[in-house]
C-alpha cells in the first residue's frame, strides 16, 4: 500500500487506499473529465448586440441619388463603425455531460499519478494552532519535486488554510471542491487526513 509522508512537523506516514491510488492512468477519460470541469467553470455571459439591437437611427446615411457617392443603407450594418456585430457571442451554457463513473475513474487516475511519482504528501492541521505562513513555507520547502502545489483541506482546518493560501504557486481547496483538473494540473499534492478521506469517498462512491 502506498503512503504519503507528513510535512510541517507531522510524524509517520498517511496510508493511501490502493482502490483509489492504484488506478491505471486513463488519458482519454481524464481529458474528458478535465474538459467538462473547465467548461462548467465558464460563466458564459459574453454578449454582443446584433444590428437589430444597437441603438441607431433607421435613416439612410445620405440620399440614394445625386451625391456622387455609392448608395448606402442602414448605419447599423456590421461593416460600419458603431454597427451591430455579426455572429457575435451570446449568453450560453458551456456544460458538457460526463458520466459519474467516468468522472470518478478520472479522479482515481489523477490521484494515482501523484502516488506513482511520489508527489503527494500529508499535512497535520493540528500543528497549525495559529495561522503561520512562515511555517507553511518551511514545510513546503521539504516537499520533494517541483511545480505548483495543491493543498486539500476540509472543515475545521481554517488555521492551516490561512497558513498556505498566501504562498506563491500554492492553491488551497476544500476537499468537496477538488476536481480532476485541479489534481492533474498540480505538480505536487498536499492533503490532510480528513481531506484524504473525503476525496477517497468521492473517488469510490457508487
Amino acid at each position: 500500500m502506498a503512503s504519503a509522508k507528513y510535512i510541517g512537523g507531522g510524524t509517520g506516514t498517511l496510508s493511501l487506499d490502493d482502490a483509489v491510488f492504484g488506478e491505471r492512468f486513463h488519458g482519454p477519460i481524464v481529458h474528458e473529465a478535465v474538459r467538462a470541469e473547465l467548461a462548467a467553470r465558464r460563466r458564459g455571459t459574453a454578449s454582443t448586440q446584433t444590428r437589430g439591437e444597437v441603438s441607431m437611427t433607421g435613416a439612410k446615411a445620405w440620399r440614394q441619388k445625386g451625391t456622387g457617392r455609392a448608395r448606402v443603407g442602414a448605419l447599423s450594418t456590421p461593416n460600419r463603425v458603431g454597427g451591430g456585430v455579426a455572429f457575435g457571442p451570446k449568453p450560453r451554457s458551456y456544460t458538457v455531460k460526463i458520466n459519474r463513473k467516468a468522472r470518478r475513474r478520472a479522479l482515481r487516475s489523477a490521484l494515482s499519478v501523484h502516488a506513482e511519482r511520489g508527489s503527494i504528501a500529508a499535512v497535520d492541521p493540528a500543528k497549525f494552532d495559529t495561522p503561520s505562513t512562515r511555517s507553511a513555507a518551511a514545510a513546503l520547502a521539504k516537499l520533494d519535486g517541483e511545480g505548483r502545489v495543491l493543498v486539500v483541506l476540509t472543515d475545521g482546518e481554517e488555521n492551516c488554510l490561512k497558513s498556505f493560501r498566501n504562498l506563491a504557486d500554492v492553491t488551497v481547496l476544500h476537499a468537496d471542491q477538488v476536481g480532476v483538473a485541479d489534481v492533474i494540473g498540480a505538480g505536487r499534492l498536499v492533503v490532510s487526513e480528513a481531506a484524504l478521506a473525503r476525496v477517497t469517498e468521492k473517488a469510490v462512491a457508487k
